[in-house]
């Protein structure tokens, strides 16, 4: 039995026969840019997230470069955010002129809230809290610091779409929420695509001027902005998976207790959500030393994995000019070592879990 680590070929066959007449839809009408689609999916997300507005970017990573723009990020400024996270959330910091400064994580792969404030300084402008695996930072001790310091928060929730914390959801607690839009994702187009929540008006105004060429109309030209629009298949098809999203989720918070309830403790360390969470696991991560050897095994039985992040940002070939070196950061640096992402998507069959939950065992019995 072959188990890939994520299956969209399979997601495609099970839309397919209603996902076309909405393409061919669009096709036929002959808008593909910014059109309705667009405006009713940022309609559509925003209340979904919980906040009054959403704009829709190209990108996740677009979401961020010009979240930060519109919270008054500058060159020279500091961004305090996580050395564990996907490329992007630095690379928005970094595209800007600004500076990233990075504080170690907790055992559950987020940021440390006593971590921030170690390293806020007069040149700190945002903080960055990335929600990783499908799980909210611990985000009542970062409003905490943000208030002390009258510091902006814009969170990276490319990975916590309809994740939980105090049952509010992910977006909704910094200025702006940024999420992406990419086929891997919980939420998921079938290309490239981004957007971020907000509950400030100007700030919305402004993005949506901004993403499309510094356009306040057809032809006057506000600012010199950015061409970084979603176009209107990818907001129709969002729009559509929009509406079986919490079904997404339930059945990938299934497999995750299938997973709690069946692998073993002893062996694999497995961080459970804690009460005030509802988590809606992007990704499945186990740890153990031995992962290298377990990826090779699990391959050999036809069971796909994933590792997310094997190296950490800091220690990047395209971060040496920041001058962090090994060791700067242990926490995030030993848990690279031994995290393991598996298959936990919501195609997953009863059968292919079971098997998966079947070699893991295995595996700790004999090693």
């Amino acid at each position: 039995m072959k188990t890939p680590y994520v299956n969209l070929k399979l997601q495609w066959k099970k839309e397919r026969s209603r996902l076309l007449p909405i393409i061919e839809k669009i096709l036929s009408e002959g808008t593909y840019v910014i059109g309705k689609e667009v405006d009713n999916f940022e309609k559509n997300i925003a209340k979904f997230c919980g906040t009054k507005y959403a704009v829709a970017f190209n990108s996740g990573t677009d979401a961020l470069t010009l979240g930060l723009m519109l919270l008054g990020v500058k060159k020279g400024d500091e961004v305090i955010t996580p050395p564990n996270s996907f490329i992007s959330s630095t690379s928005s910091i970094i595209h800007i002129g600004a500076v990233p400064i990075f504080a170690d994580v907790l055992d559950d792969q987020n940021i440390d809230p006593k971590e921030i404030e170690k390293k806020i300084t007069k040149k700190t402008k945002a903080i960055m809290p990335v929600h990783l695996t499908g799980r909210i930072c611990d985000m009542k001790q970062i409003i905490k610091i943000s208030k002390t310091y009258k510091i902006p928060i814009i969170e990276d929730a490319a990975q916590s779409i309809g994740s939980k914390y105090f049952n509010k959801k992910a977006g909704s607690f910094g200025d702006i929420g940024c999420f992406s839009a990419h086929p891997l994702k919980n939420l998921n187009a079938c290309g490239d695509g981004g957007f971020f929540v907000t509950n400030n008006y100007t700030i919305y105004k402004k993005a949506k001027i901004l993403r499309n060429h510094g356009l306040e109309d057809r032809n006057v030209v506000k600012n010199y902005g950015y061409i970084s629009r979603m176009d209107v298949i990818q907001s129709s098809i969002l729009n559509f998976r929009l509406k079986t999203l919490k079904e997404v989720i339930y059945k990938r918070r299934k497999n995750a207790n299938f997973y709690f309830k069946n692998l073993n403790k002893d062996f694999y360390k497995i961080i459970n959500e804690k009460k005030h969470e509802y988590n809606t696991y992007h990704t499945f991560v186990i740890q153990t030393p031995k992962r290298n050897k377990l990826i090779n095994y699990l391959k050999k039985n036809g069971i796909g994995s994933a590792i997310h992040y094997p190296i950490p940002i800091h220690l990047q070939p395209a971060s040496k000019f920041l001058n962090y070196k090994k060791g700067n950061f242990p926490i995030t640096e030993n848990q690279s070592k031994k995290i393991l992402t598996i298959p936990i998507h919501q195609n997953l069959t009863q059968k292919e879990i079971k098997n998966i939950v079947f070699y893991l065992n295995k595996f700790a019995q004999n090693n």
